[in-house]
This record gives C-alpha cells, sequence and structure tokens, in this order.
C-alpha cells in the first residue's frame, strides 16, 4: 500500500519522523489514505485528518511488510505482529490525533 508524506521513504519515514522504528502509518478516515504523520497530512491535504473509529479494520499499517491492523492490534504490540519490526513506544502520545480516543 502507497503511504502518503513528505520524503516517505520506503518503509514510511518521512520528513518529520525519521527514526528506525518509525514505520507506521495511519489512515485518515476523511480521504482514506495512509500518511506517515500528522505533520505530512496538514502540509499536503486539503482537509483536516479525520480520525479512525479504534474498531475500525485496517486503520494502521506497518511500513516495513505493508501489514494492516486495527487501533486494538497496533497498540497492544511493541513490534508489527507480522514481521516484528519495533514500533516507536512514543507514537502513543500521538494516538488521540489518528484515533477516536
Amino acid at each position: 500500500m502507497h503511504i502518503r508524506g513528505t520524503d516517505v521513504d520506503e518503509q514510511g519515514r518521512c520528513a518529520h519522523y525519521w527514526g528506525a522504528r518509525d514505520v507506521v502509518a495511519n489512515r485518515c478516515a476523511t480521504c482514506g489514505d495512509f500518511w506517515a504523520c500528522h505533520a505530512c497530512h496538514a502540509e499536503l491535504a486539503d482537509h483536516p485528518f479525520g480520525r479512525m473509529p479504534v474498531d475500525a479494520q485496517a486503520s494502521v499499517l506497518c511500513g516495513a511488510c505493508s501489514h494492516a491492523m486495527d487501533y486494538a492490534a497496533y497498540s497492544a504490540a511493541a513490534a508489527c505482529p507480522q514481521c516484528g519490526h519495533p514500533f516507536n513506544p512514543g507514537c502513543e502520545l500521538h494516538a488521540p490525533l489518528y484515533f477516536q480516543i
């Protein structure tokens, strides 16, 4: 799946978040696209980021392997349940920007 953003690499890292663990993309409920981060969306989209319901399927994407998951699976894991690539634990601080929590 395609991850949108500014200067996005092959695993979904962008100009704003480029650490080794920054491989998670979140789906915007408004446009349905996966975005590298909220700042990329703010820069490039013509609408506010639509927060996904926590029970929505395929709302989070691992940039390392393209595994899609819901919020519960993502928030319970320190790494991708499919490929094992570690996730940035600091992303939890941004959850209210992406999900209806």
